[in-house]
């Protein structure tokens, strides 16, 4: 029995074809259908006579297709004379629709590309008169891809019914891709709609469901055809009561929407249900309420499917000659039908055979063509191999000459880099060497005081000792070991400085040391100050330091790293003096306290080491310069501009990271960011 159910209702699967009406002019009623036809003898308004064509377009392309497609092709003309091109896209694409409704699939198939060539130009976006009009789009460009998606829709109707089901399923899930980029439920549903029809059972029911969800969060009522799907299943199913269930919420649908083209199947649905349950009055009136909507419409799939109904609606109740009468009708039009699908059909073949011819002439041409495109040009680029060849050999004679002079250039340039970069570093070492010299006169005075002392305690000993008095000798002894501990201590210092002085005066062998980046910062800081105090007396600043005790030792060159530590630490006494100094500072009459403030910090797994001056400032039109190579601030014959540039190359040597952080007037800070390990 399911066999028989499936078959009977797989023959209206042709019919089901999804309606087009677009919600935003509502559902035209006759009388309104009326009123627009005679609104547009008198209207002289164009845009307003092309939404008249539009809606009367759709009222009539579900019952009385050639009139529907009339109308669009009156939107067609006027759209084009007006330049719309989302309507003009808009009317081919519901004109293909109406065509084949009427089996002419060739000329719809021609439609359908137009619109598909417009639809899909984003250029159309912009059309100037309500684009958003279709499908409730808010913008132009939901417009452009509500045409697009309804287009593939449409064109899925068009593959059906050429047999090529590959490309209508194809079309149809394009329609859902694209509705669903715009967010457009009633695309998205009309998608999952007409694929259900095209699907097994089990996938029908998923994909209907699927689609009302988006119906209905849409607002979108025209679901007759969906429910018939679902009773068309359910009664494969053998599941009656949700046919009936389906079938008779179809009918109050499309009654509501006056949908007479999906009202026939409604109707023809509930006929074939009620003739499956034997119920013979039941199933003879929904067959004549079938015939009767379907002269309505006029359309031959519905008037087939009456004819159909009604015969096995007449044999059913035992009415043999109505039965033959109608089973006759059926076949003359079912004959008639399968003619012109025939007649399409081989027309599709034809064209489509003739487009294969084309492509493949076309496609023997652009060969042809790019043939002598490649050949002219491996002429072309011969000719030019020959010309270079010969700028090139002339060239070359040339470049030997200079190559000379190039070298002997450069050779003078690297000299005299050397040279520079040398200079830079006795200029630190000179710097260096007052504070070495103000800090190594310490430990030199203690050694000399305590050297006297135990010379005196030397000859107090030897009398103690002449005198037999051992307990004061020990004592003296005692005196001259403390001393002389204390020698040793002020000698090792002395023999550190040196070291420290050597260090950062030899070059650096590349070898990383782990070092004490705190002392390495505090001894730089304090050479520096003495350093510039032993050439300037008057140079005074307070020193500030704060320290990270949690960092022990880091991986560093010492010798490197110490003439970055010393260079930025110089140029900030530097900048603080020289703000002190200033005309504008003197004249202004400034409390002004030169500060330089050196902090070691551990942040985020790094070392960071801060100089900070509250000098001027660096100004921000040469911020972005300062670590050029002889790029200075600092006046002709003071500085030699080298000093950043070198210390940025050996941060980042040591992978690190060097940056300033300055405001004019207020002062500067330079960081250094070295690894944590």
């Amino acid at each position: 029995m399911k066999t028989a159910i499936n078959i009977f209702l797989l023959c209206l699967l042709p019919f089901f074809s999804i309606a087009q009406r677009d919600p935003q002019w509502g559902y035209v009623t006759a009388e309104q259908a009326d009123s627009l036809k005679r609104s547009i003898v008198t209207q002289t308004n164009d845009t307003l006579k092309l939404a008249a064509y539009r809606s009367l377009g759709f009222y009539y392309q579900d019952f009385i297709a050639d009139s529907g497609l009339y109308f669009h092709e009156q939107q067609l003309q006027l759209s084009k004379k007006l330049n719309m091109k989302l309507w003009e896209a808009d009317a081919y694409s519901q004109a293909g629709y109406c065509l084949v409704t009427l089996s002419e699939y060739m000329k719809a198939y021609e439609y359908h590309s137009e619109a598909m060539k417009l639809a899909g130009d984003e250029k159309n976006e912009s059309d100037n008169w309500r684009p958003w009009t279709f499908s409730n789009s808010e913008n132009g460009h939901d417009a452009r891809i509500a045409i697009l998606a309804m287009n593939f829709q449409m064109m899925g109707n068009l593959w059906g019914g050429l047999g090529e089901l590959e490309k209508q399923r194809s079309s149809f899930y394009e329609a859902i891709k694209l509705g669903e980029s715009v967010k457009n439920g009633k695309i998205i549903f009309l998608g999952y709609a007409s694929l259900a029809n095209v699907l097994p059972p089990d996938s029908a029911i998923m994909f209907t469901s699927k689609g009302l969800q988006f119906a209905a969060a849409a607002g979108f009522r025209r679901t007759g055809n969906s429910l018939i799907v679902l009773a068309r299943v359910y009664a494969g199913k053998g599941m009656w009561d949700s046919a009936f269930f389906y079938a008779y919420q179809s009918i109050a649908i499309n009654k509501a929407d006056n949908y007479l083209r999906s009202l026939v199947f409604s109707y023809y649905g509930v006929s074939f249900l009620f003739g499956r349950q034997n119920i013979k009055d039941s199933c003879l009136f929904y067959a004549k309420k079938t015939l009767e909507t379907a002269r309505i419409t006029g359309l031959p799939g519905s008037l087939l499917a009456a004819y159909q109904v009604l015969s096995g609606a007449n044999q059913l109740s035992n009415n043999i000659d109505s039965a033959f009468k109608y089973e006759r009708l059926s076949n003359k039009l079912n004959d008639s039908l399968k003619n012109a699908r025939i007649g399409s059909l081989t027309n599709y073949q034809k064209f489509a055979f003739n487009e294969q011819l084309r492509l493949k002439k076309l496609d023997e041409e652009k060969t042809a063509y790019a043939n002598k495109m490649n050949m002219a040009g491996l002429i072309a680029v011969l000719g030019v191999i020959f010309l270079i060849a010969i700028i090139l050999f002339r060239n070359n004679r040339q470049k030997q000459k200079a190559n000379s002079i190039l070298e002997t250039t450069l050779s003078d340039l690297r000299s005299t880099q050397s040279q520079l970069v040398q200079s830079e570093k006795m200029a630190s070492l000179g710097e260096l060497t007052a504070g070495i010299a103000h800090e190594i006169q310490n430990p030199l005075n203690f050694v000399n005081n305590f050297s006297e002392v135990n010379m005196e305690l030397v000859d107090e000993l030897q009398t103690e000792l002449k005198a037999g008095k051992i307990e004061e000798a020990i004592s003296i002894s005692n005196d001259i070991k403390e001393n002389q501990e204390k020698i040793n201590h002020h000698g090792r210092r002395a023999d550190s400085i040196v070291k420290g002085m050597l260090q950062h005066s030899r070059s650096s062998n590349g070898q990383k040391e782990l070092t004490d980046i705190n002392a390495l910062c505090d001894e730089y800081l304090r050479l520096a100050y003495h350093g510039l105090r032993a050439k300037d007396k008057s140079f005074n600043a307070s020193i500030n330091t704060d320290f990270d005790n949690s960092i022990v030792t880091v991986p560093l060159i010492p010798q490197d790293m110490g003439r970055v530590i010393l260079n930025l630490i110089n140029n900030a006494f530097y900048a603080v003096d020289d703000k002190k100094k200033s005309i504008q500072a003197v004249e202004a009459g400034l409390d002004y306290n030169p500060t330089v403030t050196v902090t070691t910090k551990r942040v985020n797994g790094k070392i960071e080491i801060r100089v900070t001056d509250n000098g001027k400032g660096i100004p921000a039109k040469v911020v972005d310069k300062i670590f050029q190579p002889f790029f200075t601030t600092k006046p002709t014959g003071v500085g030699t501009g080298l000093g950043l540039s070198l210390s940025y190359d050996i941060v980042k040597a040591h992978a690190g990271e060097i940056r300033v952080e300055t405001k004019e007037n207020e002062g500067t800070t330079f960081i250094i960011e070295l690894p944590g390990t």
